[in-house]
């Protein structure tokens, strides 16, 4: 089994490799010699590992094995570059990602540790709530196009509709809490695993994190001068360097993150909320009339939230609702008539 010192050194000379095809990939030449210059970093971050490794008696292997998850990595650099597959990045030890989302024009650089996590505060409620909105959208549509769908193969059998209903809901609803979850914990181990990478490293060569800090920063539109003294001032400070880096190499944002049985239980209730809409008519009316009440229900939550959405997309809030009404109207039409369909030939 590989000591520590082998493994670090193995990641960096990983990390060369990868930075490399990045940088041939990248078509954004700013971009490219940014991936250039981290590989240049990478390389003299490796050859730390190599002096510990002959400080503590440790043979340096005389090659870089390249696995199966490096091989597809580089398939992936190749097929899609680096904005897709970002957090994949992240994971493999590649720093600079945050170029791809924090390049704004007007967007002002920090002057100051306190400044890092300003332009990031303030995101939790909206996130939430577009969740929300999204979850309760995803609950109206598939599940009103399973109702929909049951009531043109079942003549309106009423407890046939409310059985099936009640199933999508439950299942959409845990799918969707169960999916939160997974998103969220996945997204803290690799906030966790990348922290305590960065806590090792800053810990051994500080001076070399605060060039690659620089470099990132410098590749952002900040002259050399001032990305050295900016990195250096926020590196000097212990209780924040860590979330620093995490922010501006990595693109991570701790603050982001949340809970994840919170956004679980969101995501469930959102969804269950959304779902119950076209369902709740077929509790307390029958025939025909369960099934337009339930039509116009639908339409109205439908419409409603495409205002909404508007809110996120910056589009007409009349024109939203009527697209995201067009688009449910159109799902809950074909499952109607491939059920009937459906009904007509097993009858």
């Amino acid at each position: 089994m590989a000591s520590s010192n082998v493994e670090s050194w193995l990641a960096e000379k990983h990390s060369v490799i990868l930075y490399a095809a990045l940088a041939t990939k990248e078509r954004d030449k700013q971009f490219a010699e940014l991936f250039r210059k981290l590989g240049e970093a990478a390389l003299e971050q490796a050859e730390v590992w190599e002096k510990k490794m002959l400080e503590s008696g440790e043979k340096i292997p005389s090659n870089v094995p390249i696995g199966l998850r490096l091989r597809f990595v580089l398939f992936l650099i190749s097929a899609l570059g680096a904005r897709p597959i970002r957090t994949i990045l992240a994971a493999s030890k590649i720093r600079g990602i945050s170029v791809y989302t924090n390049m704004i024009p007007s967007h002002p650089f920090p002057e100051s540790v306190h400044d890092i996590g300003r332009r990031h505060t303030g995101l939790g409620f909206g996130g939430n709530f577009r969740a929300a909105v999204f979850g309760i959208n995803d609950g109206i549509v598939s599940n009103a196009a399973l109702i929909f769908g049951m009531v043109g193969a079942s003549s309106l059998d009423s407890h046939i509709v409310i059985l099936a209903g009640f199933a999508g809901l439950l299942a959409g609803a845990f799918s969707m809490g169960a999916g939160e979850f997974l998103s969220v914990r996945s997204q803290k181990e690799l906030f966790k695993y990348q922290i305590g990478l960065e806590a090792e490293e800053l810990k051994l060569y500080p001076e070399e994190e605060a060039a690659e800090l620089a470099i990132i920063y410098e590749a952002r539109g900040m002259n050399r001068s001032d990305a050295d003294r900016l990195a250096k001032n926020l590196i000097a400070n212990p209780q924040t360097a860590l979330d620093t880096l995490a922010r501006e190499e990595l693109g991570l944002n701790p603050n982001e993150l949340g809970s994840e049985y919170q956004v679980a239980i969101t995501s469930f209730a959102a969804f269950a909320f959304g779902a119950a809409i076209p369902l709740v008519p077929f509790f307390f009316l029958h025939g025909t009339s369960s099934f337009v009440t339930s039509i116009i229900a639908t339409g109205a939550a439908l419409f409603i939230i495409g205002a909404v959405l508007s809110l996120f997309t910056g589009r007409s809030a009349i024109v939203s609702a009527f697209r995201m009404l067009a688009i449910g109207a159109g799902a809950a039409s074909l499952t109607y008539f491939i059920g009937h369909m459906l009904g007509v030939s097993i009858s």
